[in-house]
């Protein structure tokens, strides 16, 4: 047998995906856990992927006409009494602050002093308490639509936490809003799903499967969640986000009145919908390989990184002059609407220690620069989604010429390939035994006919640890036959593992 290759990260993905996902998380400086249980520092090349994904999705919320605004990150504990089946949704996974104020005892150790007359909830969804401000602002058809989001973070106490994926406090945008007809408020609902499948595919090249969650999946509260789920490359599903139509559910809980343009007395129709910074997980493992994250450019915390190769004192000046040259002429190229982000690694360690770090880091394109290339003109240029030693020589003018373009050959470049591979793990089953087989010895969605029973779903929980993950919008929409019951069942939803 030949040598194995020495990979970026080790395990690799075939070895144990959730602790190459950890590692790749690790070396590719994205985060960390912190001294807080559960929590995560989100690391500056982290977090620019975060405020890149913010910004784009933000210009969308605003090009459809919402507003940014802030809510309390405390909400009363008796709000959120007001509707039933949302409380009992996130019962298990709030935090609760019951005192203020510290003062020392007699050990000298500080300890809560005063109760709080009512327990406040640290947010883990801010329905009720936008759904009370929204109950001020309203009282007219003239009000409507009111249509406003924020960016902020919410608190959900998790047992098992993973980094990005599923953490105690995450960062997210909630979008809230509140419409004078069921119609209004359904075309908005569909809308912002619209946008999230959009900036999924397009910006983060991450295929989705959309559709609409089962009674038991539903958000809580709800009378319909719709999402896109993201097949990540261990087969298993991740929730992209979700938009849900609210109905007057939280409307009639907290009072969410208007006079019509008849003077009748009505309550408004609302949604709400989000994704969070586990957008910046499922970019990890959709894309990334054996030697670490590969980034998206549209998404990138920088696009190329020029890595000047200084062998000598004499010819450091000269190397690092074209670099810097380099760096402003790339500069002031625009790449879908954002300056192209240029980095240069000026640190003084060996060029292939530099290369296998921005590799690691998944940074798009990197220009090596040495003797050989300012003598002869050329730039050496590696892609993130090519060999290591696989090297383009360019002109320096052509390279300019053409960056936006080659960065938008990564771009597509893993779209096609992710979308290659859900096409191949998403398969059609129509008999159990092949349903048992499938989640047993292979991975991916499976495409089945249900009746509807959620039953079902609890009996394939427990006995495959799998979920109906969407009843898809589009795609094979005929009727057949239960593959578990065999009763009359109207098209196909997908089963899944999941995240």
């Amino acid at each position: 047998m030949g040598k194995k290759r020495k990979t970026g990260i080790e395990p690799t993905r075939l070895e144990n995906f959730p602790m190459w996902y950890q590692e790749a998380i690790k070396v590719s400086d994205l985060a960390e856990h912190s001294p807080v249980r559960g929590c995560m520092v989100i690391k500056p090349w982290g977090y620019t992927l975060w405020e890149n994904m913010k910004n784009i999705l933000d210009q969308k919320f605003k090009e459809t006409g919402h507003q940014n605004a802030y809510f309390p990150l405390f909400i009363p504990l008796s709000y959120l009494q007001k509707e039933a089946k949302h409380i009992e949704g996130f019962a298990k996974e709030c935090a609760i602050v019951t005192h203020h104020r510290l003062v020392k005892d007699q050990e000298g150790n500080l300890t809560p002093a005063s109760p709080l007359e009512e327990p406040l909830i640290v947010r883990p969804t801010s329905e009720m308490m936008i759904g009370e401000m929204f109950s001020k602002w309203i009282q007219s058809y003239r009000d409507l639509p009111l249509l406003i989001n924020q960016w902020a973070n919410v608190v959900r106490w998790e047992m098992r936490t993973r980094l990005f994926l599923r953490t105690t406090e995450f960062l997210w945008q909630e979008g809230h809003t509140a419409h004078a007809t069921k119609e209004d408020a359904l075309e908005e609902t569909m809308k912002i799903l619209k946008v999230y499948v959009d900036f999924a595919q397009n910006i983060l090249a991450i295929p989705v499967i959309q559709g609409e969650k089962t009674e038991t999946e539903r958000f809580p509260g709800a009378v319909n969640t719709y999402t896109f789920e993201m097949m990540m490359q261990d087969g298993k599903a991740l929730q992209g986000g979700t938009s849900h139509f609210l109905g007057q559910n939280f409307s009639k809980a907290m009072n969410i009145a208007f006079r019509d343009q008849e003077g009748n007395h009505s309550f408004a129709w609302t949604t709400s919908w989000g994704v969070t910074t586990r957008l910046i997980g499922g970019v990890v493992m959709t894309h990334g390989d054996d030697d670490g994250i590969i980034l998206p450019p549209r998404i990138a915390s920088a696009h190329v990184v020029i890595i000047p190769f200084i062998h000598s004192i004499e010819s450091k000046k000269n190397i690092l002059s074209y670099c810097y040259r380099l760096k402003e002429k790339l500069k002031i190229l625009s790449y879908h609407g954002k300056k192209v982000e240029v980095i240069i690694d000026e640190r003084e360690l060996r060029g292939g220690e530099k290369i296998w770090f921005w590799i690691k880091k998944g940074i798009p394109i990197r220009i090596e620069v040495g003797q050989r290339e300012l003598k002869e003109k050329t730039l050496s240029v590696g892609k993130r989604t090519r060999k290591v030693k696989e090297i383009e020589w360019q002109q320096e003018e052509e390279f300019c010429q053409t960056l936006c373009h080659q960065l938008d050959e990564v771009q597509n470049h893993l779209f096609e390939k992710a979308q290659a591979f859900q096409n191949e793990h998403l398969v059609e089953i129509n008999s159990l035994s092949d349903f048992d087989d499938f989640f047993k010895t292979k991975k991916g969605f499976a495409s089945v006919h249900w009746c509807g029973d959620p039953s079902i779903e609890k009996q394939m929980s427990e006995k495959l640890n799998v979920s109906i993950r969407c009843i898809p919008l589009d795609g094979d929409q005929k009727e057949g036959s239960c593959l578990f019951t065999g009763k009359k069942s109207p098209r196909r939803v997908i089963f899944a593992k999941s995240y």
